[in-house]
């Protein structure tokens, strides 16, 4: 969430920033300043009131010790006055308040000043490419069908049941799976990400602190029986982890890394482009998230680009980085890369990862502080990323790895699967 006074100290350079996103935000900026001008003026008159009752509270005890009753009523009268007119001013102040948080929530976080502007995916830049795409045999198959042939992914058993979206992984299909994740956690714990482990589902204060919430898009599942949402990858539990922290800066950086698995509705999703794996209700992720002092996010961001890039290396997977325009930009970030995988099977990139600095916009939701040298607090910046996404790039790897004796693995995982070939 932006502050109130940065919007109103740097109106022109937010206005210009959003245009990025495709929003014309000029009214709501303006409105944003009407609102805090209002609410710092309440501010002033409560806290004008509040002195003056105090003041005249010392002047009736001082009358009444000398015996003044009659001037010390007269007083006393007066407080009731400025008790309710001071009623009055608080229940104003936090009117305005409260607009003013709800619309500051409206407003998304403004690009970096090196995000593109564009209006969709097709905007995108390409800044890095890597590998070479493979050459199938005559008889490649997509994934959904080599799952089904070497009976390791059950897409139709997983819609008996809970719903489309919702497979069961079997036999080497579970052991790849878990040997994913192992390997992502293994890799990310080495480069000094701790590992946890985290709840699956988050309240309310959680989803508004990471930004989830107000939820536009209904993505998120909500259950309403406690009031609690089944989480969309487990950077939101992970960071708010933070919510309310004041560190110290010897503190900084907090590096976190999780597996959870990751719910989303995914709503309007239909076509071909999102069979098989391609996109899910129910997934498993591995997360890297960092809390950094704001002087060094940018370069945090590029040691997350080329951590997420080791792996792919390593997995021998053709792969390439998009810089996203302003018109596919998360409502959080100020600044996203997304990792790309090519399915040759299906002839198409499939993104796998992004990994995105939020500069001080989640930490100004989540209250998340720092106490610098100078012993000041100010916000953090966090950043977080897909270290990986599962269902993609297990994707990739059965199309890209499948030869016409089965689908061989990996190197990098054998160790963590017991086998070198699914056949």
């Amino acid at each position: 969430m932006l502050q109130a006074h940065f919007i109103r100290d740097h109106k022109d350079l937010v206005i210009a920033r959003l245009e990025k996103r495709n929003l014309d935000a000029k009214t709501m900026v303006e409105d944003v300043i009407a609102l805090d001008e209002n609410r710092r003026s309440l501010q002033t008159k409560f806290d004008n009131i509040s002195a003056e009752l105090n003041t005249i509270s010392k002047e009736i005890g001082v009358l009444f010790k000398k015996g003044e009753v009659q001037k010390a009523t007269i007083l006393k009268e007066k407080t009731g006055a400025l008790k309710d007119e001071k009623n009055t001013c608080s229940d104003g102040l936090n009117a305005t308040a409260d607009a003013l948080q709800e619309l500051l929530y409206k407003i998304p976080n403004i690009p970096n000043e090196i995000v593109p502007a564009g209006n969709s995916d097709e905007d995108n830049q390409v800044v890095y490419e890597e590998g070479d795409l493979p050459q199938l045999h005559e008889n490649a198959l997509p994934h959904w069908e080599l799952a089904k042939k070497y009976d390791i992914i059950d897409f139709e058993l997983g819609n008996k049941i809970t719903g489309a979206g919702f497979p069961v992984y079997k036999g080497k299909g579970a052991r790849l799976q878990r040997a994913l994740i192992n390997y992502f956690l293994d890799k990310n714990t080495a480069a000094g990400y701790h590992e946890v482990q985290v709840p699956h589902l988050v309240n309310e204060a959680s989803g508004y602190g990471t930004g989830q919430l107000p939820d536009k898009e209904g993505q998120m599942y909500h259950v309403t029986g406690d009031n609690l949402y089944l989480i969309p990858t487990a950077e939101v539990p992970a960071t708010n982890i933070f919510r309310g922290e004041l560190l110290e800066e010897k503190e900084l950086p907090k590096a976190l890394t999780g597996y959870t698995p990751c719910f989303r509705r995914e709503a309007g999703s239909y076509g071909a482009h999102v069979r098989g794996l391609n996109r899910l209700h129910q997934f498993d992720k591995v997360e890297i998230l960092r809390v950094e002092h704001p002087s060094r996010s940018y370069e945090a961001l590029d040691q997350m680009v080329e951590h997420v890039k080791s792996m792919l290396k390593e997995l021998k997977l053709p792969y390439r980085i998009l810089r996203l325009c302003g018109g596919d930009l998360g409502f959080t970030a100020a600044l996203t890369y997304d990792f790309e995988v090519f399915s040759t099977a299906q002839k198409r990139w499939l993104e796998i990862s992004s990994v995105s600095n939020f500069e001080t916009f989640q930490a100004n939701r989540l209250k998340l502080r720092f106490r610098n040298a100078a012993g000041k607090s100010e916000l953090a910046h966090t950043l977080n990323g897909s270290a990986l996404a599962l269902p993609r790039v297990l994707a990739g790897i059965l199309e890209n790895y499948q030869t016409d004796e089965g689908i061989k693995i990996p190197e990098v995982l054998i160790p963590y699967t017991g086998f070198s070939m699914i056949d």
